[in-house]
């Protein structure tokens, strides 16, 4: 099974455009399904069947937090993403003819949790954007513009770590960024983001690098900053401002829909400032607002059950 598997992360790397995380994430889970493959016996991708694919979900759902196997567990997420990539592994054998049925037929998978995503409230992406990175160095100004730039537009990780100057229109107040499967769209940017993007650019050193074009975000030694060292500034700037533990840019693209769709802003629309394929996607999020609206009518109106403040 192990050289299918390779050839299946080469065609994920040529074919399907897969960002560096997804393909990182992909070894490792197929790794543990070839050696899980190797212990029921081996052999052909042919002989895999709906037997195997339930003994190795059996052992996923052992391993998980409160299952049989002590130590921490395996999280809900972490599950499904293994059972995603050997979904995507069989779907691969089929079209290479090395596998005729689909052996996930009819066999009962575990659903995801409903989650309402991570995100800030207005006074505390103030207190981030004030606080998280203070100072005059051109490091500092990088930080605030990141800051700015994640909140203003909601970017992905991946999507801002891989703008380049000639993204940015400050004409148009607008960045052009490759979302996921390489799809592009143009995001507006706010004054405030325009303003720290300006500040940067003008105190940073010159890059280095072998960039075909000039890379936004670099390091310390003036090369690209990539998404895991733009995802540290993130969390190093929260924790100075003294914000959630862990904060990611994730949480601040939750942050920008939330309080987008809080002002008004219909889906549609934001499922095209997100850069989301699937309007279902999108959805999330007015689950998120009505959380909020619950709080907010909680704490104000005078007939919620909620203790109101002297």
């Amino acid at each position: 099974m192990e050289p299918w598997v390779q050839r299946f992360l080469t065609s994920l790397r040529a074919r399907r455009n897969a960002s560096t995380h997804t393909q990182r994430a992909y070894q490792t889970d197929l790794a543990e399904f070839a050696a899980f493959w190797a212990r029921r016996g081996g052999g052909a991708p042919a002989k895999l069947s709906r037997t195997h694919v339930r003994a190795y979900l059996a052992q996923l759902q052992t391993r998980m937090k409160g299952g049989r196997t002590p130590g921490p567990g395996l999280g809900r997420a972490s599950v499904l993403r293994k059972v995603a990539a050997l979904r995507s592994l069989c779907r691969w054998l089929r079209e290479m003819g090395e596998l005729k049925g689909d052996p996930f037929l009819n066999v009962p998978l575990p659903k995801p949790e409903k989650r309402l995503p991570r995100f800030l409230s207005g006074q505390e992406a103030d207190v981030l954007l004030e606080k998280g990175a203070v100072g005059s160095a051109w490091t500092d100004l990088r930080d605030r513009a990141l800051l700015e730039l994640l909140y203003s537009a909601g970017l992905r990780r991946a999507e801002a770590a891989g703008i380049s100057v000639p993204d940015l229109d400050f004409l148009s107040g607008t960045v052009r960024v490759f979302g996921k499967g390489s799809r592009e769209r143009v995001v507006p940017v706010g004054d405030p983001a325009l303003k720290a993007l300006r500040a940067y650019l003008a105190a940073r050193p010159r890059p280095v690098g072998t960039d075909r074009v000039e890379p936004l975000w670099i390091n310390a030694r003036g090369r690209r900053l990539s998404g895991d060292g733009l995802a540290l500034l993130v969390r190093r700037s929260a924790k100075k401002a003294g914000l959630l533990k862990g904060l990611s840019p994730h949480a601040l693209r939750h942050s920008f829909a939330t309080e987008l769709l809080g002002a008004g802003c219909g889906l549609r629309e934001l499922q095209e400032m997100l850069g989301h394929k699937n309007i279902g996607t999108t959805q999330v999020y007015t689950h998120a607002s009505l959380e909020r609206l619950r709080e907010t009518y909680s704490k104000s109106h005078p007939r919620s059950t909620a203790p109101k403040p002297e």
